[in-house]
């Protein structure tokens, strides 16, 4: 069976969409220095597909309840104090939460694996539209508030003076990377999102200093990461995890080394 078998066209799809997402958010999350945040709100979330098996609801509901449910901790405690310390106690909490949950079925072992790691080699056509839906408006939201974003994220005083209402913006920020993650992580699961856009959009960062052309050599970085991890587990039947944590990381080490010899 070919790996552009008829089988894994969905799986082409979507994770192409799914990176897509991620360069662009990714972006913004390393301008933002929100890394420690794009990695709680996807591990923050999967319990929620715990609480929606148990209701018998759609499990995509579950992730994007509970990843509003973060969005709202790590905005109305990070008012209270430090950031990082507002977002641990977020996804502790959370985690709590879900440990709950899953402690109340031995029926979701599969499942909580598959939203860690991901299964992108067994999406199905109905994982299709509703990626598609929130890929769309999560990218449309990143372009209307593209330069209060952009200004936001680079000088909080310099967009005060400009009328930007930076707590509002950090909050929506928040909530387009809570419906990125929760979009993402039936498909390449909650630690491999984080590779996703942390990777890719860190070495765009160090390659080029300007917004636009950083932000499309992202969202490039990310689809050619995903395609070169799917080839790759589809040849050696490694796990798609294991090559989109090392290409991302190998990304940002090429980033690196690009810097110190321009530099020099």
């Amino acid at each position: 069976m070919s790996m552009f078998s008829s089988f894994m066209v969905n799986t082409w799809i979507v994770a192409s969409l799914v990176a897509v997402v991620a360069g662009v958010v990714g972006f913004f999350v390393v301008i933002r220095g929100a890394s420690f945040a794009a990695h709680t709100l996807p591990l923050g979330a999967f319990p929620g597909a715990a609480a929606a098996s148990l209701l018998g609801v759609d499990p995509l509901v579950g992730l994007i309840v509970f990843a509003g449910i973060g969005v709202v901790g790590v905005s109305w405690l990070g008012r209270q104090g430090r950031r990082e310390i507002a977002t641990a106690l977020s996804l502790v909490m959370l985690l709590g939460l879900g440990a709950f949950f899953l402690s109340m079925t031995t029926e979701y072992s599969q499942v909580v694996y598959a939203l860690l790691f991901g299964e992108v080699l067994g999406v199905s056509s109905t994982d299709i539209v509703p990626v598609a839906v929130i890929s769309i408006v999560a990218v449309a939201l990143i372009a209307l508030a593209f330069r209060p974003l952009l200004l936001s994220s680079l000088s909080s005083d310099l967009a005060t003076a400009r009328g930007v209402a930076c707590g509002w913006m950090e909050f929506g920020f928040l909530a387009i990377l809570a419906l990125a993650t929760a979009m993402a992580l039936p498909v390449v699961g909650a630690l491999l999102v984080f590779s996703l856009m942390i990777g890719p959009a860190s070495a765009a960062r160090l390659l080029s200093d300007r917004p636009v052309p950083a932000i499309l050599l992202s969202v490039c970085l990310s689809v050619v990461t995903v395609w070169t991890a799917i080839a790759l587990s589809w040849i050696s039947e490694w796990p798609v995890g294991f090559f989109v944590g090392g290409l991302g990381a190998a990304w940002y080490g090429f980033g690196r080394l690009w810097t110190h010899m321009r530099a020099r």
